[in-house]
């Protein structure tokens, strides 16, 4: 007996066809969906007013640098509490930076204060430097005048310095031994010596209760100053 095989049969051949609807897809079809990209106006429209509101202030610095005003510079040292004489004063042109300069069109009211701290040559003054009374000498205060010998007192005493009194009792004191008699003095007014004499004139600010034995030892050429560099 003869048995008969039935062939396999064939897919249909709609199914093999890339293009047909029942064919498989590949990886390259199979990739997720990309969301919409959101926009967002609020950011944009935040950088821009920054780039322009710095665009803006580069402008603006641009423009003041170039606008000059007339400040008071100090030309020589004032020491804390001397006058404000305006032949310290110098005129300075300087760029409008906003800082709040004493203008050089005030330099005949500022001439009536006092220096509050000591100013060095080549500062800017600034309001908040100087005081309309000053403690110096005010009440209570002596300006004492001495003539001292070379080695009496430092040679690069300037005006505005701070220092010692010191009682030096000469060959006749006897067992009397040298003192402090006002620990910081502020010194006043510097003469400038001449060349026919040894001698240096110097006025200092001290108490009123020290001046007389001050202006006494003095007279006798028991006087010597030390300066006190830290005490400005």
């Amino acid at each position: 007996m003869r048995t008969s095989e039935k062939p396999a049969g064939r897919a249909p051949a709609s199914a093999e066809r890339p293009g047909s609807p029942t064919a498989l897809s590949g990886p390259a079809s199979r990739k997720l969906p990309v969301p919409p990209r959101e926009r967002k106006p609020a950011l944009a429209a935040l950088a821009l007013l920054l780039i322009l509101g710095g665009a803006l202030a580069t402008t603006l610095l641009v423009l003041r640098s170039g606008d000059r005003v007339s400040a008071i510079g100090v030309s020589r040292q004032i020491g804390a509490g001397q006058p404000m004489l305006q032949e310290a004063m110098r005129e300075v042109q300087i760029a409008d930076t906003g800082i709040a300069y004493v203008a050089w069109a005030d330099r005949a009211r500022v001439a009536e204060n006092f220096a509050r701290v000591t100013l060095l040559p080549g500062t800017l003054l600034t309001p908040d430097m100087v005081v309309s009374s000053s403690r110096e000498l005010g009440p209570g205060k002596a300006i004492v005048g001495l003539s001292l010998k070379a080695g009496q007192m430092p040679p690069t005493l300037t005006e505005g310095d701070r220092v010692q009194v010191i009682y030096v009792p000469g060959r006749g004191g006897g067992a009397a031994e040298s003192r402090t008699l006002a620990p910081s003095a502020l010194v006043h007014w510097v003469g400038v010596s001449s060349r026919n004499t040894s001698t240096g004139q110097v006025a200092i600010v001290v108490d009123a209760t020290l001046s007389p034995a001050i202006a006494a030892y003095s007279s006798s050429g028991e006087i010597a100053l030390a300066e006190l560099p830290g005490a400005r």
